[in-house]
């Protein structure tokens, strides 16, 4: 237990032991009740919940009952926190730099509220539908991250999404063009097998809320699933050094194409949540800000623990809102600035300004 920590502060396993790191599989099957092999109750310890984890999704049904009032930011909040952390499966665990993570989020989005104007207005229904295409778009442009420099990704993301922005913009009888796509109508939400009178959007937005809330905490905990598992560590390893992790065994092309199909799907819910619950969809969603504001939200986070995408989102909504409202006209000038000072200190530091201007940043 204890504070949120980055990947590779844990127990370093021992050396060629488990799958993860290239070794033996644990050795044979061992019986009911025998003692774990080291590198199982590392991984097993690694795994644990600490208690900001439990405090955590704790807080996420306390805020919808406590701030009914801020559900419209709250909502904004917790859909640029699923798509921070789509991003940071990517950059933070796969060492997988990229520009152009509005391309799935845009395609969640247009997909979503394609599916709700022309099939059918289900939002459950059209989420599913959203993941599963944003998914396929993650599995196609995965080839094209495989090899190349990191200066190689971010043109090829950026071209990607680039190519996705000038399609919604020319196909205007299907996406709306430069108007963006209107009329778009969602039904009640309903729970799946059961009789229960479905819930409504309302204009407050804590029917919008709610409903992303359980998105995120759905995803957030599947994602920490995967990110623990034998197959998340391996990325780690592939990630700080690819060709060592080659080297000993790992398939490091099958693995980037798995965690960059499942972060193209985990971005593509957070757009298709955006549409659905804005009832709109706009080239907005495809435009460079997007994948540039997410990046800025794992900067002020932090990489590498999955968290780091819901406080960087927390504080960079909140600052926006708030540095909006206090001078509209130069925001963008404040939110820089703070950016500056938290690259230049340290997120450590930064809460401690007195340790700014020490030597060696010590006190």
């Amino acid at each position: 237990m204890g504070a949120p920590r980055r990947p590779g502060t844990f127990a370093d396993p021992p050396r060629g032991s488990g799958p993860a790191w290239g070794g033996p599989a644990l050795g044979p099957a061992a019986a009911p009740g025998a003692p774990l092999a080291p590198a199982a109750r590392s991984l097993r310890g690694y795994a644990r919940w600490r208690w900001w984890e439990l405090a955590l999704f704790a807080a996420l049904p306390l805020s919808w009952l406590l701030l009914p009032s801020q559900a419209l930011l709250l909502n904004e909040i917790a859909i640029v926190a699923l798509f921070a952390i789509s991003l940071d499966l990517v950059l933070g665990y796969a060492g997988v730099v990229s520009l152009g993570h509005a391309a799935f989020f845009g395609f969640g989005a247009y997909t979503a509220a394609l599916f709700a104007k022309n099939v059918m207005p289900d939002p459950i229904v059209g989420l599913v539908v959203a993941i599963a295409a944003s998914a396929l778009l993650g599995l196609v442009s995965s080839v094209l991250i495989l090899r190349g420099s990191d200066l190689t990704r971010l043109m090829v993301t950026l071209g990607v999404a680039s190519i996705l922005y000038e399609l919604a913009n020319k196909l205007d009888w299907l996406t709306g063009g430069a108007d963006g796509l209107q009329g778009v109508v969602m039904g009640p939400i309903t729970i799946p097998f059961t009789a229960l009178k479905g819930f409504d959007f309302d204009l407050t937005g804590r029917t919008a809320y709610a409903y992303t809330l359980v998105v995120l905490a759905l995803f957030l905990f599947v994602s920490r699933r995967l990110v623990h598992s034998p197959f998340g560590v391996s990325l780690q390893a592939l990630r700080d050094n690819r060709l060592r992790a080659a080297s000993i065994g790992l398939s490091v092309l099958l693995r980037l194409v798995a965690v960059y199909t499942f972060a193209g799907a985990v971005a593509g819910a957070a757009g298709a949540l955006l549409a659905q619950t804005t009832g709109f969809a706009s080239l907005d969603v495809f435009d460079f800000h997007r994948s540039a504001e997410v990046l800025l939200v794992l900067v002020i986070g932090g990489t590498g623990y999955l968290y780091g995408g819901i406080f960087g989102a927390i504080v960079f909504k909140l600052l926006h809102d708030l540095i909006a409202a206090w001078t509209p006209q130069y925001w963008n000038f404040w939110l820089g600035l703070f950016l500056v000072v938290l690259v230049l200190v340290g997120r450590e530091r930064f809460v401690r300004p007195w340790t700014w201007f020490s030597l060696g940043g010590k006190r």
